[in-house]
């Protein structure tokens, strides 16, 4: 029997216990001692969001599958028991084994979100482990981090000893492997990391070095290892339905916060929205075979018993085979009791017909994503969705019985005026004048129009990687401009109009394009106290302003400046297969309003076909 790392004494007095004892459905058990690598996977968030991450459960399953490696997770303790951490000096620990990640081979970081990187420097701290990548020993864990995230490193580049740039299924055997060979050899950690460096997709930051301008621009990125590549390619799994899959995902004991089977359907996506970053760097699109997904929904849901399966993908309406799909699932489970859940599906005739077989639907909500509220801003951002079409999928709902709407927007796009910003409260009032064209005795009561604006903040290999982010003041101005012309609307009882923190969202700024230079404003934030700055209750914004104070950086050198094309970026050094000659020439449509057909209409030359597959070559036809 296996001893906890914490005593009863401590979990009776931290919130949640069960984040920390492991033990969960489907948790692998290895013998310790005919392993040769030791993995340990965090998601640098509370155990319940870490738990719902399908990456993680896709790398688990896949490393616990080789013979030589067992596999671990850990995620960032609670504030509460990180206080009792520190006072008590006990190391972070695997959930698995117990054992002090200390003690492992590897400790592998998924990077999820901007706001999650204090919790990074928390891990490592906790864990025992040189927060600075340059202070590791031999004795040290080779610290790796991959996800969304990784495509502009550096913020992060002194705390890391490798990023894995693109797609988990790819190339871990081949790093495992070489991590085997090198320690067999008696290399040191510097000979695997010139090893790795050479596998495509890695990327070692102490093998580049970045020189400055007067200005603080980029003057150089260049490598000072002679055995390292220039440039560094994303790997990409091109043959989704014969990689591994999780059979038997872990089922937490506490509710996680999606608690239920994932089917991911598709990766990438067709639609070329400019300002959505995974919609870039996920191409080209890759489906998944119709009946590698029926298998995979039957041997999870028995493995888990869970009472719920979700499809995933960035738009599930793109998916060939999803009405075979979705009415098999119906089929075969709804008779079951389970619930089948379809984000980011398009609001039509098929999808409503679906959504009322599985949905009650006097409880439920449609969700539009119109993300501008004119149609000039609208093909701006090359959304692909036009009014007639919103007020035609609202009305559709309504008589199929719906009267309750969520609607997602963005404030401070690029060429966004004001015209566009009371465009939302416009079109949020269109919406609800649709819903009392039906006669009264055929209404479901009141309509709810539940209108969100999230900040737009530019993100990287996007065609707005260029463009100047407004300022914390302008999103609240903008912000207040459009809560008052909610409240002049007919329908203004109607509507609940909800929006985002500014501060949060220029800090998120930052470090979405920041380069080296800011590893020191998160290492300084952190000590001062922030973590867990994604959630609200804990944003300590006043800390970070301290930071960039301390160390005489304007944060609005990061969001609020128009870069020129000719400027060096912090990730210029990686190739995601789409061009920055494409992302200039999307920019440029931008600027003009013009729209560009989404991949299956035509190939707009992004340059993802150099990836050999996907819808690239749908059909045979290049």
């Amino acid at each position: 029997m296996r001893k906890l790392a914490l005593s009863d004494e401590i979990l009776l007095t931290v919130e949640k216990p069960a984040r920390y004892i492991g033990n969960e459905v489907n948790m692998v058990v290895k013998d310790l001692d005919k392993i040769d690598i030791r993995f340990c996977m965090c998601f640098p968030d509370v155990y319940e969001i870490g738990m719902s991450h399908l990456g993680i459960q896709i790398l688990y399953d896949m490393f616990n599958r080789r013979s030589d490696t067992y596999c671990e997770r850990v995620y960032s303790p609670w504030v509460d028991l990180d206080a009792i951490m520190r006072e008590k000096n006990i190391p972070l620990f695997a959930l698995e084994s117990q054992d002090p990640i200390k003690d492992f081979d590897f400790l592998g970081i998924t990077l999820q979100y901007e706001m999650c990187y204090t919790n990074i420097l928390q891990v490592l701290e906790l864990s025992k482990i040189p927060i600075y990548a340059k202070d590791r020993t031999e004795e040290d864990p080779i610290v790796v981090g991959g996800g969304p995230c990784a495509y502009n490193t550096e913020p992060l580049a002194d705390f890391f000893d490798f990023f894995y740039i693109g797609e988990g299924e790819t190339a871990y055997d081949e790093i495992l492997d070489l991590y085997k060979e090198n320690k067999k050899n008696g290399g040191s950690r510097t000979d695997f990391l010139r090893k790795v460096a050479n596998v495509q997709g890695m990327y070692v930051p102490k093998f580049y070095d970045v020189t400055y301008n007067e200005d603080n621009t980029i003057a150089s990125f260049t490598k000072n290892d002679p055995e390292v590549p220039d440039m560094v390619k994303k790997q990409v799994e091109m043959a989704l339905s014969e990689t591994v899959y999780p059979e038997k995902p872990l089922v937490p004991y506490i509710k996680a916060i999606q608690d239920r089977v994932v089917l991911e359907i598709q990766r990438g996506c067709i639609r070329g929205c400019r300002f959505c970053q995974a919609g870039m760097i996920y191409r080209p699109i890759r489906e998944r075979d119709l009946e590698f997904l029926k298998e995979r929904a039957y041997e999870m849901l028995k493995a888990t018993g869970h009472e719920e399966i979700s499809l995933s993908s960035l738009s599930s309406s793109d998916y060939s085979k999803l009405q075979e799909l979705v009415y098999f699932l119906i089929d075969e489970f709804r008779s079951k009791g389970v619930n089948i859940s379809l984000p980011s599906l398009r609001i039509d005739a098929f999808a409503l017909d679906v959504m009322s077989k599985v949905q009650d639907v006097k409880k439920s909500s449609l969700t539009f994503a119109p993300e501008a509220g004119s149609q000039r801003l609208r093909d701006v951002i090359n959304k692909g969705l036009t009014e007639e079409v919103i007020l035609k999928g609202a009305m559709d709902a309504f008589t199929s019985g719906w009267n309750r709407v969520k609607l997602y927007f963005m404030l401070g796009l690029p060429t966004e005026d004001y015209e566009d910003i009371e465009g939302i409260a416009t079109l949020s009032d269109k919406i609800a004048r649709e819903y009392y064209t039906i006669p009264k005795e055929e209404r479901n009561g009141r309509v709810s129009i539940v209108s969100s604006t999230s900040f737009f903040v530019p993100k990287p290999f996007t065609p707005f990687q260029w463009v100047r982010m407004n300022t914390s003041e302008e999103f609240l101005e903008k912000q207040r401009f459009l809560n008052g012309k909610m409240r002049e609307q007919l329908n203004a009882k109607s509507i609940k109009y909800n929006w985002h923190e500014a501060e949060l969202t220029m800090l998120e700024g930052v470090l979405a394009r920041g380069d080296r230079r800011v590893s020191k404003i998160v290492y300084d934030a952190y000590k001062a106290g922030c973590i867990y700055d994604s959630w609200s209750e804990h944003f300590k914004y006043d800390l970070w302003m301290k930071a960039f104070e301390d160390n005489n950086m304007d944060p609005l050198f990061y969001t609020s400046r128009e870069r020129d094309f000719e400027e060096i970026l912090p990730w210029d050094f990686i190739d995601v297969g789409v061009t920055k000659k494409f992302l200039k020439r999307e920019y440029e449509r931008a600027v003009s309003e013009k729209i560009t057909p989404n991949c299956r209409q035509a190939c707009s030359g992004c340059g993802a076909m150099s990836f050999g597959g996907g819808v690239c070559f749908e059909g045979g036809v290049q």
